[in-house]
C-alpha cells in the first residue's frame, strides 16, 4: 500500500535534485560599480571567496575584462545551494577615457578595487574643440 506513495515521493525528490542542478548551470556575474574620483576612475566589484590568484584582469580597446572562478568553499553532502560558484567573465566599458596600463588593483574582504588614471585632454585637443 505504501509503494505508490514512496514511488511518488522518490519522483518528487529526483525532480527537486534536477531543479537544483539547473540553478548551478547559470553563470555567476559579480556586481560592479564605477566611481569617478576626479583624476581617476575606480571599479569596485564584489568577489567574495576569491583570492588574487583566482582573478584575471585585462584591458583592451576601452574595455576591462575580469574573469575568475570560485569553487565550493567546504566539503560535505550538499543539502541546499544558494551561493553561486563556477567561472565568470565580465567585460565592462570604461565610462571615461583612461591611460592604458595605469590600473592598480587590490583585493580586500572580498572586494576587488581597480583604480585607473583618467586620460587628460591635451592643449591641442582643447584648441580644436574636441571633447
Amino acid at each position: 500500500m505504501n509503494e505508490p506513495v514512496l514511488a511518488r515521493l522518490n519522483t518528487l525528490m529526483a525532480l527537486r535534485e534536477e531543479v537544483e542542478s539547473i540553478g548551478s548551470a547559470f553563470p555567476w556575474e559579480p556586481a560592479a560599480d564605477w566611481l569617478d574620483q576626479d583624476t581617476h576612475l575606480l571599479l569596485v566589484m564584489d568577489v567574495p571567496g576569491l583570492s588574487t590568484e583566482q582573478l584575471e584582469l585585462s584591458e583592451e580597446g576601452g574595455e576591462l575584462t575580469i574573469a575568475g572562478e570560485r569553487g565550493p568553499a567546504h566539503t560535505g553532502q550538499q543539502l541546499s545551494r544558494e551561493r553561486p560558484e563556477g567561472r565568470f567573465v565580465r567585460t565592462l566599458a570604461f565610462p571615461d577615457a583612461v591611460v592604458p596600463g595605469s590600473a592598480q588593483a587590490s583585493l580586500s574582504s572580498g572586494v576587488l578595487s581597480v583604480r585607473f588614471e583618467k586620460r587628460r585632454k591635451t592643449w591641442l585637443q582643447l584648441e580644436r574643440g574636441e571633447e
